[in-house]
């Protein structure tokens, strides 16, 4: 109904004035019969609707006031609006920048939600800095701008003349823009540590972070950064570079057994630098280049690595305060990178919060056992055997009765107790669920198993094997407690992401279980496999596990 045609459900003004004379225009309405014939103005009329209003919102604020009234008042008491807390809990405390489109990636801003757990570390200040930082040089200089196009020409026109067409070396220049090319390979869990290892260099040494996308990555991780890409174009002008080894001429191993290094970084198109776990001392060397002994002149690093090397960077001296005020506790490195950076994609997120919120949400307790056999694919008893040593050793399973119990528990509810298991193999699985399915346990504890998929082998690079994979990384990051296999990139991955110090099974030797089965870690940092035993300031061999107090440089690498 339309303003002059009357009151607009029944309540509201009849007419508006008129910018009439009152008495020509009273005169008027008063012949056309459209109001009474009294001298109230139109403004008691609107005295009438707003006390109409007030006795419609009384008893809503009295209720409000009621239920509220043993609460402080905030202004946030009477409009649910989202408090500063929520808002940084969504943000991880800084570690996240807002502004995101939320659809396209699911995980981004769910993270905390979803695991239930405070932060098990906060972000320094100083970390949530450099990452805004880091964003603005990846968005500056990116795949797509006009930074990028020029030094990917200066490269393929090196890379087919020998020279970049300037009498000046390539990247020289106050502002200009240099690149870190990772090359990650081998398990999921390799690049995943990769990943993270290469991206801390890469802001300590202001680089761009460019990821190879011959992988699968680009499927199953969102982008990290706001309005930039981390993934490399696919005409880049050097090819095959998963094939790229130590022995090319460009390598790090090479330069750095020249006279003349730094003229040597000019004449080279790139640098490549080759941090397989395996790799030769000449290479290691790169863990005390301090970027300004000549690695500067070079504005194109390619890096090739299978594992995570962070505890090195902590060896060396040019980086050592920056890593300090940037991660106060250095058992905080990769679960605040790993956070910031590694969001699954919506698909990968489905599969994660549906068997999470069918099997585990809902049980008292969960434990976490992730099983990795280097010794082939075929099951051994003497692996399950260690699994079940471990687990009771440490109470962290309950043992079973040979006997029913005769007077089953009469308590309002059992206390359950959920066991994640993954792996490539069914069997480890199906023999500790039928242990707990055929016996009651000794503490009267309802404990139900489960694993997600078992793919019995191994094969990465495929992207739904790989997200199946990360998938079971972050179910095991939701455990309360976690078993992991020594050496597993997959175990230190999925306790990483919990921030879980884990139980770590001892790798067994000639089939036997060994013993003790397990220890706990010192760290919820990932090991490092091959850690340099050079001390960058006296230039000689050293036990690097006594240099760093606190680190895992060595000490988990030894002992696992």
């Amino acid at each position: 109904m339309s303003l002059e045609g009357g009151v607009v459900g029944g309540i509201g003004i009849a007419k508006r004035p008129s910018q009439q004379c009152p008495d020509a225009r009273r005169a008027a309405e008063a012949q056309e019969g459209t109001v009474e014939q009294d001298t109230k103005p139109w403004i008691a009329r609107k005295k009438v609707t707003a006390l109409a209003i007030c006795l419609v919102a009384f008893p809503v604020l009295m209720t409000t006031v009621s239920r509220r009234r043993d609460a402080p008042w905030t202004p946030a008491s009477f409009w649910p609006l989202p408090t500063t807390s929520a808002r940084q809990e969504k943000l991880l405390g800084g570690l996240l920048v807002p502004g995101f489109d939320e659809r396209p990636c699911l995980s981004r801003y769910h993270h905390s939600a979803f695991y239930g757990k405070n932060m098990a570390r906060s972000p320094s200040q100083h970390l949530i800095k450099r990452l805004r930082e880091h964003e603005t040089l990846q968005r500056r200089c990116g795949p797509g701008t006009k930074a990028y196009r020029a030094a990917a020409a200066r490269l393929r026109s090196w890379r087919r003349n020998g020279t970049d067409g300037d009498d000046a070396a390539p990247g020289a220049g106050a502002g200009a823009c240099k690149y870190l090319v990772l090359v990650p390979y081998r398990g999921l869990g390799n690049n995943i540590l990769a990943m993270a290892s290469a991206f801390l260099y890469a802001v300590l040494t202001d680089r761009v972070l460019l990821l190879d996308r011959t992988t699968s990555l680009g499927d199953i991780f969102c982008e990290p950064f706001p309005g930039a890409t981390w993934l490399l174009p696919q005409h880049f002008p050097v090819k095959n570079l998963q094939n790229l080894t130590g022995e090319v001429r460009e390598s790090y191993r090479h330069l750095v057994q020249r006279d003349g290094a730094a003229a040597s970084v000019s004449r080279r198109p790139y640098v490549f630098i080759d941090l397989d776990h395996s790799c030769t001392y000449h290479d290691k060397l790169f863990f005390c280049d301090d970027e300004r002994r000549f690695l500067h002149r070079a504005p194109w690093l390619l890096m090739r690595t299978d594992g995570y090397f962070v505890p090195a960077l902590f060896l060396n001296p040019a980086y050592q305060e920056e890593l300090h005020r940037l991660f106060p506790r250095k058992d905080a490195v990769f679960y605040l990178l790993a956070h910031y950076l590694f969001h699954p994609t919506n698909k990968v997120w489905g599969l994660i919060t549906r068997f999470h919120d069918s099997y585990l949400k809902n049980s008292d307790e969960r434990l976490g056992i992730q099983i990795r056999v280097f010794d082939g694919d075929t099951p051994f008893q003497h692996i399950l055997d260690q699994i079940l040593a471990c687990t009771s050793q440490e109470h962290l399973l309950p043992e079973v009765v040979t006997q029913e119990p005769p007077h089953p528990s009469t308590a309002s509810r059992t206390r359950s107790k959920a066991v994640l298991m993954t792996g490539l193999s069914s069997w480890y699985y199906e023999n500790i669920r039928w242990k707990y399915w055929q016996s009651a346990t000794a503490t009267g504890e309802a404990v139900s198993v489960y694993q997600p998929s078992h793919e019995e082998h191994q094969l990465s690079g495929y992207t739904t094997h790989d997200m199946k994979a990360l998938a079971e990384m972050y179910l095991l990051g939701t455990t309360d407690k976690i078993v992991t296999s020594g050496w597993s990139t997959f175990g230190y991955v999925g306790h990483g992401l919990g921030g879980l110090t884990p139980w770590i099974m001892f790798r067994p030797e000639n089939h036997t279980t060994p013993y003790p089965p397990c220890r706990r870690a010192k760290s919820m940092e990932p090991c490092m496999h091959g850690p340099p035993f050079y001390d960058c300031r006296t230039k000689h061999g050293a036990d690097t596990g006594k240099l760093l107090r606190g680190s895992t440089v060595a000490k988990r690498a030894k002992t696992i």
